[in-house]
């Protein structure tokens, strides 16, 4: 996959490393504003399953 974007961006070797350093900015801002603000509630990070009863009591080891 790589080596397909780098054969298919213009210019020589140094706008070609410029080019896909801002492809990846890019890529990974489309990420953190699109993609992840809508997959988060998908996500199950908010399910606890710790008991807070025994938290600390030493417990279970």
């Amino acid at each position: 996959m790589y080596g397909w974007i780098w054969r298919h961006l213009p210019g020589n070797a140094p706008v070609r490393a410029l080019l896909s350093f801002v492809l990846a900015l890019a890529v990974v801002y489309v990420l953190f504003q699109y993609v992840f603000p809508w997959a988060e509630p998908l996500l199950p990070f908010s399910d606890v399953t710790v008991d807070e009863g025994r938290a600390g009591s030493g417990q279970g080891r």
